[in-house]
């Protein structure tokens, strides 16, 4: 996505205003839900809670516990790039993935001469600045940490000052994740500071995790999304929203349920245009993660103008 700004600002997952030079989002996760308290979303081993904060210890956790559904990883290596220079830097991620795990990962923004931003001592200096933290730190700081998450990226915990730096990543590892299911060694081409375009663009969760899967789509028109459909299904096709139970007990454990954040996050969307830009829905943080996720991914189908539906083979544990 395309940044007009110098400095990108979003309230990160703890309340506090990050700000960034450059642009740059983040991948999906794994959800679990227990029968105490419920998870927002089918795809992560992490549930939703009334705190946005994510804790190494949940990543532990989702990092050790059994894979239940998912295509693992292929041998070989992966890699994925941005086409277009945003404050002139575009990223390239890549993973090595040997006996099915993920043993190299590799991040990094490089200039036209192919100088990494790392390097560059005055963009350290003034992001450190303003947010505590810069290239220097981030980079190799979310590319161990995607080594450490394997396939359930929503483990990659945001590094503070660099929330959309983080996000962008993990939406990044994300789709290499799902290239490396797939054994596609192909790199992977983001079009990011193309405009989108008119369009519907579709993705789908594969695997049913508490009894439900992710559908999403969103329609471009005139270059802006119109229209924002992201819900969570049963094997019936029915909606979550729909679930009188299961919103019942999210809500008197979490404060909010299906019906509230699906409804808060479309609108959101709408909204702000950039997925960067949505509040994660108190109660539903991993909900507003994966859906932020996916959100991005779409974007990226819309930029390059690809309307297949992009079939997640996403990971269930328990």
């Amino acid at each position: 996505m395309k940044y007009n700004t110098k400095f990108d600002k979003r309230v990160n997952t703890k309340g506090v205003e990050d700000m960034k030079l450059a642009k740059t989002l983040s991948g999906v996760g794994i959800v679990a839900l227990s029968a105490l308290t419920l998870a927002a979303c089918g795809n992560s081993s992490s549930k939703d809670s009334s705190s946005s904060k994510a804790t190494s210890s949940s990543s532990k956790k989702a990092t050790s516990a059994k894979q239940t559904a998912g295509a693992k990883l292929q041998d070989g290596t992966y890699n994925l790039e941005e086409t277009g220079y945003s404050h002139g830097y575009r990223a390239k991620v890549g993973i090595t993935v040997a006996g099915n795990k993920i043993t190299k990962a590799t991040y990094d923004y490089v200039d036209k001469a192919g100088k990494s931003k790392t390097k560059d001592a005055a963009y350290e200096k003034q992001m450190k600045k303003v947010t505590k933290t810069g290239p220097k730190e981030y980079i190799p700081a979310l590319a161990k940490a995607f080594v450490a998450a394997q396939a359930n990226t929503n483990g990659i915990e945001v590094v503070t000052g660099a929330t959309e730096s983080s996000q962008t990543f993990k939406n990044y590892a994300q789709q290499l994740v799902q290239a490396a299911q797939a054994g596609n060694t192909a790199t992977i081409k983001v079009a990011n500071t193309a405009k989108m375009q008119d369009g519907t663009y579709k993705l789908e969760e594969k695997n049913y995790s508490h009894g439900y899967r992710t559908v999403f789509s969103i329609t471009v028109a005139g270059g802006k999304i119109t229209e924002s459909n992201y819900d969570n299904i049963d094997k019936s096709g029915k909606s979550k929203t729909k679930d009188a139970a299961y919103e019942k007990q999210m809500k008197k454990v979490n404060k909010v349920g299906p019906v509230e954040y699906t409804k808060a996050l479309n609108k959101a969307l709408v909204s702000k245009q950039n997925p960067a830009e949505i509040q994660v829905v108190s109660g539903a943080t991993h909900s507003s993660d994966s859906f932020i996720l996916y959100a991005e991914q779409l974007i990226n189908a819309a930029q390059a103008g690809n309307t297949k539906t992009i079939m997640v083979d996403n990971v269930v544990t328990e």
